[in-house]
């Protein structure tokens, strides 16, 4: 399978690569900013991606593939170029290119507006939720957007639930085989799914949603 993920370089992202190139049989694109920072294996290609790009610059970047894992975020300090017009660019030269299966990593109540005042993440949220509605609303991709509790660095336990909260946090490594599962197995087409830690093993998580 030839899967591009976006933002190869966060932590996240980065995680995400480091998987998939254990895998022979998918051919990785890892696009990113800093493209040379992405460490070097026999199935993964780094390519130069600049959200700040225009869109049909972003599109000519753009190998072709059968998904798209989009990771990349500014990290708060770009919010509306990046998080929002770069991942609506994103979907847009995906829809040109013909790459129709989409995993959005976006977070937990980026679709509950109503809420967003009473959080410290209000601006990233906001810039989240518009971004998730394009991808809903304004596109035909086959998308996923997984929405989970907040990023925590530790070892994953390979264990989550999905469809709902259970606890208020994920490892990233939980997060990055769950973005994977996804890509692979078809799983959430157009569906938003809630995640966190939990207690079901990510494949059989993932199989329920199909």
């Amino acid at each position: 399978m030839k899967i591009i993920v976006i933002g190869a370089t966060g932590r996240v992202g980065a995680n995400v690569v480091a998987k998939l190139a254990q895998n022979s049989n998918d051919e990785i694109y890892a696009g990113a900013r800093k493209p040379e920072k992405i460490p070097a294996a026999d199935n993964v290609t780094p390519f130069k991606l600049d959200l700040n790009d225009k869109m049909d610059d972003i599109k000519e970047g753009l190998p072709e593939a059968d998904a798209i894992i989009f990771t990349a975020g500014s990290g708060g300090r770009d919010l509306l170029k990046v998080d929002l017009h770069g991942a609506v660019k994103v979907m847009q030269a995906a829809e040109e290119k013909e790459i129709n299966r989409f995993v959005m990593l976006s977070s937990k109540g980026s679709l509950s507006p109503d809420e967003f005042a009473d959080s410290p993440l209000e601006n990233y949220l906001i810039a989240k939720y518009y971004a998730d509605q394009w991808l809903i609303h304004n596109t035909d991709l086959d998308y996923t957007i997984l929405q989970p509790t907040a990023l925590v660095e530790k070892t994953g336990s390979g264990k989550v639930t999905l469809g709902a909260y259970s606890t208020n946090e994920n490892s990233i490594d939980n997060v990055a085989d769950v973005l994977i599962g996804l890509v692979e197995n078809h799983a959430g087409i157009k569906e938003v799914i809630e995640m966190s830690t939990g207690n079901e093993p990510i494949p059989e998580a993932i199989n329920e949603l199909n």
